[in-house]
């Protein structure tokens, strides 16, 4: 919890511009990561094989700063083997497979809001694990959150959404509630995060191979020309798309929001992804929720964004607590020095 604290007030600094920025271009690359997938499924890739292929390629691609990390460093990897090991099983290639699986059955749009829902999962998990319980904001936002996933499967509307698709949304929602469990469980001289998601792509991606190899996952991808933008395009450039821009760059970008603004503060913003997954399964799948799932969505961002806010309020106030910074150090009335002076002798003045 020291260290969590002590990261978000980084984001006073004025490198908070930086950071702010990073975030938003986390989230709007990881955005896409819908639209480029459902182009290679839609041409008869099989979602774990998006996976492993978005995986393997961004792992590969981030080898060389991450090993440039741990250059002299290399007990650090031994020590976090375990949790880089959980992080790359379900944060990485659970949480990714669960949700292509739900986007083979549903709109872009829908299966990320679903997705979403792993943060007021997580406010659950440390209510009924650690006994902190949810202030009234987080309430109203868990409420706001539940009635959006009602207005967003719009049970009563014309459109039906697949139960099976609505499944793996929800999976992909438990999968990101363990991605924050897991990347706020630091100790004391954690992976530094570059390393961290490298380490777990590495795993997941090679997890992942082997159940298809086992035939476990069903694994096939096609080398024809897929459906992009309107237009007949061949299959590496949604590949590419997707292990570049919706994974390496999206990582390492909010790697750099993170250090710069904060873990709550850049997770809060990281919410923006969910409304540029909608517009760009919008321009470039011509995917658009119907105005009730689309007011549901509204919902839960509002939901969401009361957790994320009570959360942000709830740090300051017990730094502030904790610190014994804001008591005055008393003056003694006859002498008119300050006790810790009189314990050590010193006479106020600077100097030998």
């Amino acid at each position: 919890m020291t260290t969590v604290r002590s990261r978000a007030g980084r984001a006073g600094r004025p490198g908070s511009g930086t950071g702010l920025t990073l975030a938003v271009l986390s989230a709007a690359t990881f955005g896409t990561s819908g639209a480029f997938a459902s182009s290679l499924i839609d041409a008869g890739w099989s979602p774990a094989a998006a996976v492993i292929t978005r995986i393997a390629l961004a792992a590969l691609v981030l080898t060389v700063p991450a090993v440039l990390q741990l250059r002299g460093r290399w007990s650090l990897l031994r020590r976090g083997a375990g949790q880089a090991a959980a992080y790359g099983l379900v944060a990485v290639a659970g949480c990714q497979l669960f949700y292509f699986n739900a986007i083979e059955r549903m709109p872009v749009g829908v299966a990320l809001l679903l997705e979403y829902l792993g943060a007021v999962l997580v406010v659950g998990w440390l209510w009924l694990r650690h006994g902190q319980r949810p202030r009234r904001l987080t309430v109203i936002g868990a409420a706001a959150a539940i009635a959006g996933l009602a207005m967003v499967l719009d049970l009563g509307g014309s459109a039906r959404i697949d139960p099976i698709g609505v499944m793996w949304g929800l999976l992909a929602a438990v999968g990101l509630a363990l991605y924050f469990l897991l990347g706020a469980a630091v100790d004391e001289e954690p992976l530094p995060p570059i390393v961290m998601a490298w380490a777990g792509m590495c795993v997941g991606a090679a997890a992942l191979a082997a159940l298809g190899w086992a035939g476990v996952l069903p694994v096939t991808a096609t080398t024809g020309n897929v459906g992009f933008l309107g237009h007949q395009v061949s299959w590496v450039v949604p590949t590419l798309g997707l292990s570049l821009v919706a994974a390496a760059f999206a990582y390492v970008a909010g790697i750099g929001a993170a250090r710069r603004l904060g873990a709550k503060l850049a997770s809060f913003v990281g919410m923006a992804e969910v409304l540029f997954a909608i517009l760009f399964a919008w321009l470039l799948l011509g995917q658009l929720p119907s105005a009730v799932q689309f007011l549901g969505g509204a919902f839960i961002l509002a939901g969401v964004t009361l957790v994320r806010v009570d959360e942000l309020n709830t740090a300051p106030a017990a730094g502030r607590r904790e610190s014994p910074a804001h008591v005055p150090e008393l003056v003694d009335a006859q002498t008119g020095r300050r006790p810790s002076e009189l314990r050590d002798g010193s006479d106020g003045q600077i100097g030998d």
